[in-house]
Order: structure tokens, then sequence, then C-alpha cells
């Protein structure tokens, strides 16, 4: 056996041994997790200029433990994991999308090693892939205070000091085998013209205001490495799924994500919150799974990429949407008697009280929102006219003895001195439509 073959042995150990570890780690109870995808959603309704989201380390933890199998060390991974020592929970949580897998074998990862101290506390930023479409930010935490708890904000600047308009999501750090080192990534998406800056500032503030400090990583950004890697598949086929007619217009696949563009016809008398299931399977059964979307009746779906083995043809596969009647999508709410006109079936109101300057409105929803949508909602306007955002909601499985109803609390910003009749605008729902459908898409490599 040559030292390369040991030295592979060696790492494959490891990245199999932090692997466990995410596989042991707790999964979170479903009201926890749907709660974030609320505040996920919410938070891209509300920031028009820069969309982020927060997700929590713990519904991290559960989105990994979908994904399981053999890890086996190619040369290229071997080379990223020594470039970025103690990287290896977080190689393992790369491995399980492919793109990016492929993505480092094709040696597109961009060492940076970058650091920011003050008092003993450090930020280094490892490593970056990125393309036109999708940047993955590596970074470690060292010495800092609380980092499982993650009580920070982060901020992504331009060369100009001006923020990125991107969104881009991130979740709590992770221990390393090092004493008191942390490991995480940021998920950037590029969209709406907006491409890789020249320089980059990743920065990391307290949440604590009484804190002033921050840390501030600037490094260049090659972005020759990706240039021109790019290609469109045109589909330009119509999908009709219970009678709701869905435009499939293009992939464009990029070496970190397939982008697949489609149009919610607006003549459609269902409001689609999300397609269910969805994936695309190459013609040997590989599955492509899907992460997010973004945007309203014109979409993008992420898919993870088949950049590098591009397939001869796709099948875009789903068992349905998560959607409502556009006619129930508006209701109002009388506070004092709690009476709903309007809205979907089932929907009551069950109490209110205030919370600061906010007001918690709880509701009773029929059924349960395990893996599909939670209720929320845009916003709601008082009987002069006045509008109030609603940017998080959350919720808990049960109406007292009652497991067949889900309750919901959600919270009006600035709404405590509410009263009498509002107008509220659903944004989701959770109501589910079984209607499996399938498209084949021809691939012209």
């Amino acid at each position: 056996m040559t030292d390369e073959q040991k030295s592979f042995e060696t790492l494959e150990e490891r990245l199999n041994a932090r692997k466990t570890e995410y596989e042991t780690m707790p999964v979170p109870d479903a009201a926890a997790d749907q709660a974030v995808q609320s505040g996920i959603r919410q938070a891209a309704r509300k920031r028009k200029s820069r969309l982020r989201w927060y997700m929590s380390s713990i519904s991290a933890a559960a989105l990994i433990l979908l994904f399981t199998g053999c890890i086996r060390v190619s040369p290229a991974f071997a080379s990223f994991v020594e470039q970025l020592p103690g990287m290896e929970g977080i190689v393992s949580m790369i491995r399980q999308d492919k793109g990016l897998m492929m993505a480092i074998d094709q040696s597109l990862l961009q060492k940076v090693g970058v650091s920011d101290e003050h008092d003993g506390a450090s930020v280094t930023v490892e490593g970056i892939i990125t393309d036109e479409s999708r940047m993955v930010i590596f970074y470690t935490m060292k010495g800092m205070k609380d980092p499982e708890k993650f009580n920070y904000d982060i901020d992504l600047l331009d060369e100009n000091g001006k923020d990125l308009p991107v969104a881009f999501g991130y979740s709590s750090p992770k221990p390393t085998s090092d004493e008191n080192v942390y490991e995480n990534m940021i998920d950037v998406i590029f969209s709406d013209g907006a491409s890789p800056p020249e320089e980059l500032s990743v920065v990391f503030k307290p949440r604590d205001t009484a804190s002033a400090e921050k840390w501030k990583v600037t490094f260049p950004v090659d972005k020759n490495l990706t240039k021109g890697m790019k290609k469109v598949i045109p589909v330009n086929q119509m999908l009709t799924v219970d009678g709701q007619r869905i435009e499939v217009k293009e992939a464009t696949l990029y070496p970190t994500r397939l982008v697949l563009d489609v149009n919610f016809d607006s003549n459609n008398t269902k409001k689609v919150f999300g397609l269910s299931d969805l994936q695309l399977v190459d013609e040997q059964g590989r599955a492509w799974r899907t992460d997010t979307s973004k945007g309203g009746d014109e979409r993008s779906i992420y898919f993870e990429s088949m950049y590098f083995s591009i397939p001869k043809k796709l099948t875009l596969q789903g068992s349905g949407f998560s959607g409502l009647d556009k006619e129930d999508l508006g209701l109002t709410l009388d506070l004092k008697s709690r009476r709903i006109t309007g809205g979907p079936p089932g929907l009551k109101m069950l109490g209110s009280k205030v919370e600061g300057k906010d007001l918690i409105i709880d509701f009773s929803v029929a059924g349960s929102m395990n893996g599909g949508f939670v209720l929320s909602f845009g916003n709601v306007t008082d009987s002069a006219g006045k509008s109030y955002e609603v940017p998080g909601s959350s919720w808990s499985s049960g109406e007292g003895t009652d497991d067949s109803h889900t309750i919901v609390s959600s919270t009006v910003e600035n709404g405590a001195k509410l009263k009498g009749e509002v107008l509220m605008n659903i944004s989701t729902y959770p109501m589910k439509v079984k209607s499996p459908f399938s498209l084949e898409i021809s691939v012209n490599p």
C-alpha cells in the first residue's frame, strides 16, 4: 500500500467518524423546525434588497439525517480536507450535495485562510466555492462566546462596503476535534443580476447590542475560475397538476447547482405554495434533490448540479403540491368576537395576547403541518388602512386533547393596539393536493 493510499484510508476513517457524529445528533420536534421555516419565508418577503435566512443548528442536523451512505474519498477531496484542517465535519455535510462534491473534484475550491481576531477570539474564512449562481463560504470560529448558540448576525459586503443583494443561509457552527474551535458554512444565492464581487467581506456581529465588537474577514474572489461555466437547457413545456398550469421554461446548469425556471399561470384557480417531493431523475435512476426555491408565480427552483456528469435526459417528478384556492387567501378577522369571514374552511381564531409592542394571534388549523407549509400571513391591515408586518409564525400539535388540529401563533409586529376588524392575507397554508406528475426533459450536452 502506497503512502498516498494510506493517507486516503486515514482520511476516510476521519470522515466516517464525523459522519457518525452528525447521524447521532438529536432531531428537533417538528414545531421548532416549522417555526424556523416560516421565519425563512417571512424574511424573504420583508427584506427586498438583502434577503437572508437563519436555520437552527438542530434543524440542520435533521436535514443531515435524511442522507446517509458510504463516504469514499477521491484525491481532490483529500486535497480539499488537507487544505482546510479540521473541516472534516463540513465535508461530511457537503458530500450529500452531489453537485458540490463534483465541483470540489474539479478543483473549484478557492483557499482563503484569512482571519480576524480580537482578544483571543477569531473568525477564519477557510475557503469558498463560487460560480455565477451560488457561493459556499467555509469558516471556523475559535474562542468565541457561546458559539453553539450562535448569537451573531452576518453581513456580506462587496469591495465598496455595500451589502450584497443576495439571499444567504447559515446554521449554528459545529464543534471540531480541536478544542474550542467550531465550523460551518454560509450558502449564498445570486439572482436578479447579482454576481460574485471582486472582493468579499464577511462580517460577524454579536446580537447583543451592548457589544460593539465585530469580526470582519476580507479577501479577493477569483471569478475567472468558473467563468463561462453555464449551460442553458431549453424546456418550454406545460405541466398540468390537478388543473393548475405550470410552464417549465428552462433549466440552467452551473457547477454548484441547477436552476429550473417555472411560471405558474396567473389564471390558475389555486395559489401554489410549493411542489411536493420534487426531484430530477436521470436515465441511470439517480435522483437530484431540490433544497429551496425563490419567487412568486415566476419562480426559480434550485437542484443539485450535474454539470460535470450531464445526463441524456431528466425526468421532473413530484407527488402534487401545497396550495389554496385564491378566493380563500384573504380573510376578515374580528379580534373581539374571534369571528373569521372568508379564508379556508376549518380555520379558527383561539385568542390573542400582547407581548411588548406586538400582538400574538392564536389560530386552530385542521390537520398536521409535518412536512408541509405552516400557516403564515403576508400582512395585516386595520380599519384605517394601516398595514402591519407578520414576520413569523410558530406552531404546536393539538387543540387541547384534539390531535387532528394544529395551533399556530402568528406575531403581528407593532400590532399591540390593534382592535376590531382586520384584513389578513395568507402567504402559505398547509393544504396538500395529491396529484403525482412527471415531465421528461431532453438534455443536449
